[in-house]
C-alpha cells in the first residue's frame, strides 16, 4: 500500500491499516510532514509500523519512484486535493489504465462541487455545528471519524477486488464525517434540552471532592441500583450533587465497580 498523505486523516489511516496487517509506504514531500513538527511524538506512533519515504513529486526522479511504488502495490490511500492529484497525474482516470490492480481511497475536504475548497478540521467541524464559540474544538473529531472511515472504505474495496478482480476508486468525505457527528445534536439527543445533555440528572457530571465524575445512568436497571445504593427515593440532580461531593473520584471509581454502575473520573490531559 502506498500513502500520499500528510497531516492527521490520512496517516492515521495508513497506520491503522498497517496495524491491521498492510505493508505501508508512506510518500511524504522532502520537508516532511508537517504532523512531526507540530506533535513529533503523535507523528512517530503513526509512522512507528510504516516505511517512510521523501520524494520530490516535482522533479521527474521522484515521480518515477512513485510510480514503481504504484505499479506493485493494491492500494492508494491520498488525502490531497483532486486538483492536486490530477496536476501530479494521479486522477483516478489515468491511474486506473495504468495500474489496473490498483484500488484507491481519496480522503477530501467536501464533495463535488466544492471538492477543492480549501478547508481543514475547524472549518469542517463549524459548518456541521460541532463548535461552541468561542471555544475551539477539544479533538480533532472530523480529521478522526474520516481516518477511520478511510479504513473501512479500503478494506471494502480490497475485498471487493479479490472477489471480482476489479479495483475501485472511493472517496472518503471529511465534511460528510462531521455532518454524521452532529446527527445526535440535529436529531435533539445532545445539544440544548436533549436526553443527553445534562438536561436528565442520571446522565450528568457532578462535582466530586477531588475533581469531576461522568454518571451514565440511563437504563432503569442502573437507576433503580443508583437510587437503592446510595438510599435515596428519587434521583434528583440536587441531592446527587450533594452526595457526590462528599467523597473523592476514586471512591466513587471504586463505589461503581461495586455496585456495577456506569461512574468514571473525568480525566485531564
Amino acid at each position: 500500500m502506498v500513502a500520499l498523505a500528510i497531516n492527521v486523516p490520512g496517516p492515521l489511516a495508513a497506520a491503522r491499516l498497517a496495524r491491521l496487517g498492510a505493508r505501508v509506504t508512506k510518500v511524504e514531500p522532502e520537508n516532511g510532514d508537517p504532523l512531526e513538527r507540530a506533535a513529533p511524538a503523535w507523528y512517530g506512533t503513526l509512522v512507528a509500523d510504516v516505511g517512510v519515504r521523501r520524494l520530490n513529486l516535482r522533479a521527474e526522479a521522484g515521480r518515477h519512484e512513485l510510480h514503481e511504488m504504484l505499479g506493485r502495490a493494491q492500494l492508494l490511500l491520498t488525502s490531497m486535493r483532486p486538483s492536486a492529484l490530477e496536476a501530479l497525474g494521479l486522477g483516478w482516470s489515468r491511474l486506473h489504465v495504468d495500474y489496473p490492480q490498483l484500488c484507491h481511497v481519496a480522503v477530501i475536504g467536501e464533495q463535488t462541487p466544492n471538492e477543492n475548497r480549501a478547508g481543514h478540521d475547524l472549518t469542517y467541524q463549524a459548518r456541521a455545528g460541532l463548535l461552541t464559540p468561542p471555544a475551539m474544538p477539544r479533538t480533532l473529531l472530523a480529521d478522526l471519524f474520516a481516518a477511520e472511515c478511510a479504513v473501512s472504505t479500503a478494506m471494502t474495496l480490497l475485498y471487493e477486488h479479490q472477489v471480482t478482480g476489479i479495483a475501485a476508486y472511493s472517496e472518503v468525505v471529511i465534511a460528510d464525517s462531521a455532518a454524521l457527528l452532529a446527527d445526535p445534536i440535529r436529531y435533539g439527543l445532545c445539544g440544548e434540552g436533549g436526553i443527553l445533555s445534562g438536561a436528565f440528572a442520571n446522565y450528568r457530571i457532578y462535582r466530586a471532592l477531588d475533581g469531576w465524575i461522568a454518571l451514565a445512568a440511563l437504563e432503569t436497571k442502573f437507576q433503580d441500583c443508583l437510587r437503592d445504593a446510595l438510599h435515596l427515593t428519587s434521583l434528583d440532580g440536587q441531592n446527587l450533587q450533594h452526595i457526590f461531593y462528599g467523597h473523592t473520584c476514586a471512591y466513587w471509581e471504586d463505589f461503581a465497580i461495586q455496585h456495577d454502575l456506569p461512574i468514571s473520573t473525568v480525566a485531564a490531559i
